[in-house]
């Protein structure tokens, strides 16, 4: 176990030692202009903006419920494995019985429609994204906000968070217009045809998105993947990123780190980088890292050989959606593996969790999203050199107390010196907004508000 613990530590002070020889001067910025589509697309590219309805084709739901009625038999479960496993198959009839025959596409389709859906051409790749606009009486300010989800989520995730915070404007003084693009690859978005599509060159895509609906600054907001993303666009934009909410605390600077291992030797050190009471979040550091190493087999699979598992999840529906709803199961709890229904019914509904299956299930969109991980965890993203420089964005941390990772304001000011405050929960997961949609709301609203003062605060000061 030692020996274990000793590899792991090493590996990581490794990357950390390889990240902070990057010289945040030299880093190899994304190209504002890559083009990530076919070549034959540039000469007549479409750059307008084009309404979008999500539909549910019969010929789809037809092939869809065939495979679900007639896979092979599964081999059932260990005696008391629960999810320790992965996804308990005595569970499987159960979700694969309610996709095939109770889960209503003709409802489920309008319930994902009931939002306006857009698509545009962005660097060659048509990229679907939800727009709410709020209605509001003349004179009541309105400001943009870019909302990004991550994997195995998708745009469905801020359904009932979007309308909160769009329409709480006489609460706030404000109202927001929210933008939730899906990721490149991922849903109704296409994918790239060609190597290099990671975060930070999502982060260009969506920037020139909100440029090309009409805003030059703009806030952010981003859990999982989409933190990542909206890490990159603070540091490659911060002239036009105003403020930065995330639901998931990233951040890969050396600095972040080797704050952390400081807190290895001993209390008085880890007395230093986190308050005591937040301390079991950060240490022991073996049981955190041991702990990530044990869930996180997907995340070195999928950035490895993507191609490979997207050829069994793009033709098995119950495969998808056994992969995934373990992913999930995991995600919401860490303690979910102890149960044999994963934990799922407790959080959301079965019509709520199939809805997101159906987003990759119905354009064949596995392998597209999960390219992510090959094409951001890798050496030539970190040669790169972005995630090494630190951006004077405001932001703001929201951190439940079951999320994937926690990080101290000590650790993220390594990366976001300007970092103004952290929302500590005692409660909630990894799909916070999906989850716990008012408490998700109040949290960027708040943000908001402070971003929204330090930005006055510099305009004050430029004037003087």
């Amino acid at each position: 176990m030692n020996k274990l613990i000793g590899i792991i530590v090493f590996c990581t002070l490794v990357f950390s030692v390889q990240n902070s020889m990057i010289e945040s001067d030299s880093a190899t910025l994304p190209k504002i202009d890559a083009w990530w589509g076919p070549e034959d697309g540039k000469a007549n590219q479409d750059t307008s903006i084009r309404p979008f309805k999500i539909k549910f084709e019969e010929e789809m739901i037809t092939d869809l419920r065939y495979r679900l009625k007639n896979h092979r038999p599964v081999t059932p479960p260990l005696e008391g494995s629960n999810f320790t496993y992965g996804f308990n198959t005595n569970n499987l009839e159960n979700w694969v019985n309610y996709w095939a025959d109770s889960y209503n596409f003709t409802a489920r389709e309008e319930f994902m429609n009931q939002f306006p859906h857009f698509k545009t051409n962005i660097q060659g790749l048509d990229i679907h994204f939800m727009r709410i606009k709020p209605e509001v009486p003349e004179g009541v300010e309105v400001i943009p906000l870019l909302i990004s989800h991550g994997w195995p989520g998708s745009f469905l995730e801020f359904y009932k968070a979007a309308p909160l915070i769009s329409e709480a404007y006489e609460k706030t003084g404000f109202a927001v217009e929210i933008i939730v693009p899906s990721l490149p690859g991922f849903g109704f978005s296409s994918g790239a045809v060609r190597q290099g599509l990671g975060a930070s060159e999502i982060a260009v895509v969506f920037r020139n998105l909100m440029h090309r609906i009409g805003h030059k600054t703009f806030y952010i907001q981003g859990g999982d993947w989409g933190s990542v993303i909206c890490a990159s666009l603070s540091t490659l934009f911060p002239d036009e990123v105003l403020g930065f909410h995330s639901n998931f605390a990233v951040s890969y600077a050396i600095g972040t780190w080797a704050t952390w291992f400081g807190g290895f030797p001993n209390k008085a050190f880890q007395d230093l980088i986190v308050q005591p009471s937040m301390a079991n979040r950060l240490f022991p550091l073996a049981t955190v890292f041991l702990g990530t190493v044990a869930e996180s087999g997907y995340m070195h699979l999928q950035a490895t050989k993507p191609d490979t598992l997207g050829v069994a999840f793009s033709d098995s529906p119950s495969g998808l959606l056994a992969y995934i709803l373990q992913t999930v199961s995991g995600a919401i709890r860490s303690t979910n593996k102890n149960r044999e229904d994963g934990g799922l019914y407790d959080y959301f509904t079965q019509d709520e969790l199939i809805d997101n299956l159906m987003v990759y299930w119905m354009n064949n969109a596995f392998t597209t999203s999960i390219r992510i991980y090959a094409e951001s965890l890798n050496t030539r993203n970190v040669n790169a050199g972005v995630h090494s420089i630190k951006t004077t964005v405001p932001y703001w941390s929201l951190q439940a107390l079951n999320e994937l990772r926690y990080l101290s304001p000590a650790m993220l000011k390594q990366k976001f010196p300007n970092l103004l405050n952290q929302t500590i929960l005692d409660d909630g997961g990894h799909f916070l907004a999906w989850e716990l949609p008012e408490v998700f709301s109040e949290s960027v609203l708040t943000a908001i508000t402070e971003f929204k003062k330090v930005q006055s605060n510099r305009i004050c000061k430029v004037e003087l």
